[in-house]
């Protein structure tokens, strides 16, 4: 029976639309529906052209910033280099920590230079492009504490000294008076880069330039509290809003914060973004600066190089991001310790130190440099640099471009210059309350203080004020009248007619003036000054005029010299002086800085160097644009010039700049102390000339001498700075050829003989030295000196002439006139000739003669 086919499976029926519409299309249907979906469109596409414009417009933003740099790279200032010499006192640790104050790394690749310590102690030294000292590779060897070899790689041969590095002073800030000073990321020590990741980021080398958790946090803090209060931004946020984008905390700025952030991260390595971050972070103010980046942070709080940071300094300057100025360490230290702390618990919860460290570190007092963050600044010097530069380079911008200025100033010194008028200034102001009975002062003493080098003039440290905050006013170039520190200057001018063609009497160092109230009349009007305290003294030698600061014997001395003479000779060494009595006083006003240039005539032998800062200059490329060339010029001839050195080391001796010595400074100096209205000080060694001003701004009386107020604080700069080896070795001042040394009788000034009670030696320039024996303790006949000129070619050498033959006719040394000459104490008159002489024309025949 046949079976029927049948289908193997049931064939399903299809479907049949109803004709139904499905949810959207009857959304989509229905009015509303479509102005909802067209409007979600077009809110999709305006969002979508939203951050395609602003991913545009900050990529271009950014590329523009980072072609030019994000910040801009100021001209930097350099300080003068220093000289290494065998024999010196030293150790391989200084060395090397003085390397890396200068920029040295222990990297190849570092552009200024590296170094290496090798395994037999010696030091490796290789300055790079960057450098100074291109090319002049050396190995310096230390043993027992002193430099014991130098050896140049260059043409490898030994040398007695080298020149290390100079050291960065500052890159001159902008129009913003903003202070950094570039690092880079191998720069930053790690102490540091773990402190900052604690408190600001700890996740920044793991995400993706922001962390979506933290910012929601943020704009719900926002939201809740009025937008006071956004943050908890990532390192790569905050870099993006100081960079490019402003403070204001909406919440437009901070998904701007999120896209650049992004693009930052796409375009920068982690360590570049670090190394922007920072250079660029604020870190508050100090004095009249804005502080940005460790490196300025680092010297600006703890005077030292970010890569010498200790745990407890890297710890604050990290504190201090969140809120500079408020946790100032200046101004608020237990502020600043709370927040450090803060940021130590951090780092130990993060793993970066233990318990040990921690509790160590966490229990550490705040320590910030000395001087209140000035220690090793120079902001008067930098100005004065920078003013410089824009009238002698006005087409080169310093301010834009990266051009390498090396100035003249000595890092240590500076140092010491700040500390000393810090320390001296307090004792001023004690000095002043004290007057005052406790009253605090109404206005506080300003200061100055300039140190330069006697043979080059270069000025080696300068302070024009005690607080650059307070007042930029540099009193290193404010003229005030100098008073009693010009007076050398009317001695000179007096001395030097010993070697004048002039025909005028010569004047010699035991010439003698009269000192009492005197009335000096010029140009039809009277002029009559007094001694200090209306003391007078009656008949005086130069010298005891000199030391003791007499103004009668002095304006007399101007007087017989010329006023004119005087004038021309101030002018001649950069000083501001009329020809009128005054002059001899001081009474012209002149600055810290033209007088410490004027005082080179007597340090370095006649010679006159005009002070200068600016050593050389160089461009991005390293091309020298500027080399400076000493300005230096003969104006005192050199046996006048030892002369008044011999007697301003008598001031320093037995007058009125003896203090110096009893506050211990016993090295050979000269110097004259200064009283006008102000105080001053002048002095020198054969390394170093120092010129200290204080007084008021509103020129008011001071009411104190020169040295009370100035002396202390120059006392104290020049011996913290003698302590240096680049200014240990002064040496005596040494008589040039053509200066005899003659032992004399005090009370006559005539030689002295064994019958003298007391004689001591006096310097005269040679033919000018008395020659007849002292009439008043002497024995027998003596030979009378005549009044012609000494034979040109009289051999002289600094010894007294030869007893075996007699002298040649010698001038003797003149009495200025109408001041009687002191032959003996009062009331003994000065003895007769010996009856044997040849007649002769009488004194007054004679000076009546020489001034014909």
């Amino acid at each position: 029976m046949a079976v029927p086919n049948k289908p193997l499976h049931k064939a399903k029926k299809p479907k049949t639309s109803t004709g139904k519409p499905g949810r959207f299309a009857k959304f989509y249907a229905k009015p509303l529906g479509k102005a909802a979906v067209l409007s979600f469109a077009l809110l999709l596409a305006a969002g979508t052209g939203f951050v395609f414009y602003w991913l545009l417009y900050f990529n271009r933003l950014i590329d523009a910033k980072l072609a030019a740099g994000p910040y801009a790279e100021t001209s930097r200032l350099y300080a003068s280099p220093q000289l290494l010499q065998v024999g010196e006192e030293t150790s391989t640790e200084e060395l090397v920590a003085q390397l890396r104050r200068c920029g040295y790394g222990e990297s190849r690749s570092n552009r200024m230079g590296w170094y290496n310590v090798r395994r037999d102690g010696a030091l490796e030294v290789f300055p790079g492009v960057d450098s100074y000292f291109r090319g002049e590779d050396a190995v310096v060897k230390v043993e027992r504490g002193k430099v014991a070899e130098i050896y140049s790689l260059r043409d490898h041969t030994a040398r007695t000294q080298y020149w290390l590095e100079p050291e960065l002073i500052t890159n001159l800030f902008d129009r913003k008076r903003e202070k950094r000073r570039i690092v880079k990321f191998n720069d930053i020590p790690p102490v540091l880069v773990n402190a900052v990741l604690s408190a600001e980021d700890k996740r920044f080398f793991s995400h993706q330039g922001f962390d979506p958790i933290r910012v929601a946090g943020s704009a719900w803090q926002d939201i809740r509290k009025g937008y006071r209060y956004a943050g908890a931004s990532t390192l790569t946020m905050q870099l993006a809003r100081m960079f490019w984008l402003n403070q204001e905390k909406t919440w437009k700025r901070k998904l701007q914060e999120v896209l650049v952030a992004v693009l930052l991260e796409w375009k920068l390595t982690k360590e570049e973004i670090f190394e922007h971050y920072a250079n660029q972070i604020d870190l508050g103010r100090h004095r009249s600066f804005n502080i940005h980046g460790f490196g300025e942070g680092a010297q600006v709080y703890f005077g030292k190089d970010m890569r010498q940071l200790s745990l407890t300094e890297a710890s604050l300057l990290a504190g201090l991001i969140q809120r500079p100025n408020y946790l100032n360490p200046y101004r608020h230290p237990e502020r600043a310790k709370g927040r450090r702390n803060i940021v130590l618990g951090l780092m130990r919860e993060n793993g970066f130190i233990d318990e040990r460290e921690y509790a160590r570190a966490a229990a550490a007092p705040v320590q910030v440099a000395a001087g209140g963050g000035e220690s090793g600044e120079a902001p008067y010097f930098v100005d004065l640099v920078y003013d410089s530069l824009q009238d002698q380079f006005a087409e080169h911008d310093f301010q834009t471009e990266s051009y390498k200025v090396y100035t003249t100033l000595d890092i240590n010194l500076q140092r010491e210059a700040n500390e000393a008028v810090r320390l001296g200034m307090v004792e001023v102001d004690n000095l002043l309350k004290a007057r005052r009975k406790g009253k605090p002062l109404d206005l506080e003493p300003q200061v100055a203080l300039v140190a330069l080098d006697p043979q080059s003039g270069e000025v080696k440290a300068l302070v024009g004020g005690r607080n650059y905050g307070a007042s930029q006013l540099n009193r290193a170039l404010s003229r005030r009248q100098p008073g009693s520190s010009f007076k050398p200057f009317v001695y000179a001018a007096a001395l030097a007619s010993a070697v004048s063609d002039e025909p005028h009497a010569t004047i010699t160092p035991v010439t003698t003036l009269t000192d009492e109230p005197t009335t000096f009349y010029y140009d039809n009007r009277s002029y009559e000054p007094g001694n200090f305290k209306d003391e007078y003294h009656g008949t005086v030698t130069l010298r005891q005029a000199i030391s003791k600061s007499l103004n009668i014997p002095t304006v007399k001395l101007a007087e017989a010299a010329g006023y004119r003479a005087v004038s021309d000779l101030a002018r001649r060494v950069g000083l501001n002086a009329d020809p009128t009595p005054a002059v001899a006083l001081g009474a012209y006003d002149n600055s810290p800085v033209d007088m410490a240039g004027a005082y080179t005539v007597f340090a370095n032998r006649g010679l006159y160097s005009k002070p200068s800062w600016i050593r050389g200059i160089r461009d991005e490329g390293g091309a020298d644009i500027f080399q400076a060339k000493p300005a230096r010029r003969q104006v005192l001839d050199p046996r006048v010039s030892y002369l008044m050195v011999n007697l301003l080391e008598e001031v320093m001796r037995s007058g009125t700049a003896a203090g110096a010595r009893s506050r211990g400074f016993y090295l050979p100096a000269a110097g004259k102390t200064g009283t006008s209205r102000d105080a001053w000080f002048a002095g020198f060694t054969s390394k170093l000339i120092c010129v200290v001003y204080v007084g008021f701004d509103d020129s008011r009386d001071i009411r104190l001498e020169g040295s009370k107020a100035a002396l202390p604080i120059w006392t104290e700069f020049m011996k913290r700075a003698h302590q240096y080896r680049a200014y240990k070795l002064v040496r005596p001042f040494e008589a040039p050829e053509g200066v005899v040394s003659m032992d004399i009788d005090p009370v006559t000034g005539q030689l002295a003989t064994v019958s003298c009670p007391a004689s001591r030696a006096e310097v005269f320039i040679a033919g000018t030295q008395p020659v007849e024996s002292c009439r008043l303790h002497g024995r027998g006949a003596t030979q009378v000196a005549s009044w012609e000129a000494a034979p040109q070619g009289h051999p002289v050498n600094g010894e007294a002439i030869a007893a075996a033959s007699p002298p040649p006719a010698l001038p003797r040394a003149a009495r200025i006139p109408n001041s009687p000459v002191a032959s003996a104490e009062p009331g003994i008159p000065p003895p007769a000739p010996p009856a044997e002489q040849p007649k002769k024309k009488g004194f007054f025949g004679r000076l009546k003669d020489l001034f014909k």
